[in-house]
């Protein structure tokens, strides 16, 4: 299995720069930052989020079905129909007990439930809705997904915080490397920009608290950073083996060619402060892959905007990639997609290497002096033979996904 190539031959995106690729690209090639104050959070001791613009479930999906939905399946629905209909396949002729769905998200439906207590408290149990459970459950997003799509094969939810996009595309290529399925429908959604969910992270001192600027909030590796700014949205793959993608012709975007995951086993929320646990995930990507630390010549880093997060990431990969590979963070334009940022990065990490552009830093004016590595200060065009997209998450886990051209 190890050195199998994985085509993507989809992409489909709903994030804060915009619903659809073209979009959510522009936005981030021309850094252009999403984060404002948040109506929702008025009450909240943090007010800032980064939100999808323009969002209309009713119009997208079509009344009845967006009212039976949460906005994080919603979100990857949406997003799940461009990227099928972007690799060209046709979900009334595929053979669906040879598709798989494996998707990703941190917490479910927040937002249901945050309503629907309420629902609780003000009106009585007898008039909460009995689609409270089938809204939530985290499950759900990869059974509508199926339902959606009839995709009956093996069908999956991951859960590892805010590396949970990211690892749920590297299990998705291993089903296909083991021959279980033929196509998989792989990436992660999220909508947890609520009041209970936002004040629990400003609690934590997690979030930026720069009200009087909220475009510059986010602003990964940039000396004045003082935390992350949450976003939503949703980032789906169509993803194939190589041979197949290639006999049927179809537009292959870029090979996910290398796979790392690992644990800190360290604290609950913050890094390892030496970046223990994303260099083992990166060294284990360039192993499946076959390549050499040295031969990384691009990064879309986690960088969160965070002060440790970014430095612990910054160390480790001036530590262990000698080639000094020129690093993003697209988190700068999207905020924090939370659960859905790994795979929402893994699609800009292949365009970034189909369109040989690295997109630049939003929101980095001054680097913090102790980060030594090379910052995407503006859009730089560049060919990129490999690169890798990092994720991480809450209870110190890692993913790693090494990404060359098609």
């Amino acid at each position: 299995m190890a050195g199998m190539d994985i085509a993507v031959t989809g992409l489909g995106l709903v994030t804060p720069g915009g619903i659809g690729v073209g979009p959510s690209w522009a936005a981030v090639c021309d850094g252009r930052p999403t984060a404002a104050l948040d109506p929702v959070l008025a009450n909240n001791p943090v007010r800032i989020s980064c939100r999808v613009p323009g969002f209309d479930a009713e119009t997208l999906l079509s009344a009845r079905r967006a009212h039976r939905l949460d906005r994080f399946v919603q979100f990857a629905l949406v997003a799940a129909h461009e990227a099928v209909a972007d690799a060209g396949l046709d979900p009334t002729t595929w053979d669906g007990a040879r598709v798989g769905v494996v998707l990703g998200c941190a917490d479910g439906g927040p937002g249901t439930v945050e309503d629907q207590h309420d629902v609780l408290r003000e009106r009585g149990a007898d008039q909460v809705s009995p689609l409270l459970l089938p809204m939530q459950l985290p499950n759900m997003l990869a059974g509508q997904t199926a339902i959606e799509f009839g995709a009956t094969g093996p069908n999956l939810v991951v859960a590892t915080a805010c590396a949970s996009g990211a690892t749920a595309i590297g299990m998705a290529r291993d089903l296909l490397a083991l021959g279980r399925c033929d196509v998989v429908l792989a990436g992660g959604s999220e909508a947890m920009i609520t009041p209970l969910v936002m004040a629990g992270f400003a609690q934590m001192g997690a979030l930026s608290r720069r009200e009087d600027d909220p475009a510059s909030a986010s602003r990964p590796f940039d000396a004045d950073r003082d935390g992350f700014v949450a976003g939503e949205g949703a980032g789906i793959l169509v993803m194939e083996r190589v041979v197949d993608a290639r006999a049927r012709g179809a537009h292959v975007h870029g090979r996910i060619i290398g796979f790392g995951a690992t644990a800190d086993a360290h604290h609950m929320t913050s890094p390892h402060p030496d970046g223990a646990g994303i260099e083992a995930a990166v060294r284990a990507a360039l192993a499946d892959a076959g390549a050499d630390p040295d031969d990384v010549q691009h990064v879309n880093a986690h960088g969160t905007s965070t002060p440790l997060n970014d430095l612990a990431e910054a160390r480790m990969i001036r530590r262990t990639l000698q080639g000094d590979p020129l690093v993003t963070s697209t988190k700068g334009v999207t905020g924090h997609l939370l659960g859905a940022a790994g795979a929402v990065e893994a699609a800009f990490t292949l365009l970034s290497v189909e369109h040989e552009i690295v997109p630049p830093i939003a929101g980095l004016c001054i680097p913090d002096g102790r980060i030594d590595v090379k910052l995407a200060q503006s859009a730089t065009s560049m060919p990129i033979d490999l690169a890798l997209s990092n994720s991480c998450g809450f209870g110190g886990q890692n993913t790693a996904l090494a990404i060359a051209p098609a």
